[in-house]
């Protein structure tokens, strides 16, 4: 099974979240697939900077990873900002929720339990 990583970047007590739109739309960790040869960690780093333009510095992960399909699993990993400021470039929206903010009915489906425990521990 692939890996797609998705990553809660944290600072000051929230986190970076990312709208996907469409019909199938809703808030999102930010990440993507995993390529061959790469880490989970080398992974969130690319794509948090291809995404985003941050550099990042990943942390621990957010508990076992989700099956998103047959083919895929998502795995959720906490970072903190290294440097720079997001940039949108591939979704709709960006917004920083503190914690009580967590709704997790506005997230997509396999981040949710992510959400769960990221609430805990902002």
């Amino acid at each position: 099974m692939k890996t797609v990583v998705g990553v809660a970047v944290t600072e000051d007590g929230r986190v970076l979240a990312a709208y996907r739109p469409g019909p199938e739309g809703g808030w999102e960790f930010p990440g993507g697939k995993v390529e061959p040869g790469e880490t989970d960690e080398q992974a969130a780093v690319r794509e948090i900077r291809e995404e985003l333009d941050l550099e990042i510095k990943v942390g621990e992960s957010l508990g076992p990873a989700v099956n998103i399909s047959s083919e895929y699993q998502l795995h959720v990993y906490l970072a903190s900002v290294v440097s720079g400021d997001p940039v949108l470039r591939e979704h709709s929206e960006l917004r920083w929720f503190a914690a009580a903010e967590l709704d997790e009915a506005g997230w997509l489906v396999p981040d949710r339990p992510f959400v769960r425990e990221l609430r805990a521990r902002l």
